[in-house]
């Protein structure tokens, strides 16, 4: 397996990431991935990329550095997406340790990251990876 940093502009986004992507977000389209990734590009929002042997994408990570007072800089997670034809192959755990290495390398003190709370699967995941859970993420649709 090969983990790829892709950079804005990357023509991969769309067609290989996004597709990997729209198992856990199938709202987004090809148009509103756009927008949602010109805008979170500036403020930070970038895509790592798991690959099989054979080359195809696997997996997909989003993620920006953030910074704030309670846990200072930290790496958030926006997306982790394993491809159902790849699940419980070790892409996600992979996945998972490329993000805690960008977070050292880019002095955090953590990473974080946000489940639905009907996700027992990935919480079973998480858990197993040492993950702790450490806060109620509020919604309130406005």
């Amino acid at each position: 397996m090969k983990i790829m940093e892709l950079e804005p502009g990357d023509p991969r986004l769309g067609t290989e990431v996004l597709p990997v992507l729209r198992e856990l977000r199938p709202h987004l389209t090809e148009e509103l991935f756009a927008r949602v990734y010109a805008e979170g590009s500036a403020q930070g929002l970038r895509f790592s990329a798991a690959y099989d042997d054979d080359g195809a994408c696997v997996g997909v990570a989003g993620w920006r550095v953030l910074v704030n007072t309670v846990s200072l800089r930290q790496l958030y997670v926006d997306d982790l997406v394993t491809a159902s034809v790849a699940r419980s192959g070790g892409v996600g755990r992979a996945l998972l340790a490329h993000l805690e290495e960008r977070g050292r390398a880019l002095g955090c003190q953590e990473l974080n990251l946000d489940s639905g709370t009907q996700r027992t699967d990935a919480h079973r995941f998480y858990l197993r990876e040492r993950m702790e859970i450490g806060a109620f993420h509020f919604v309130k649709p406005l």
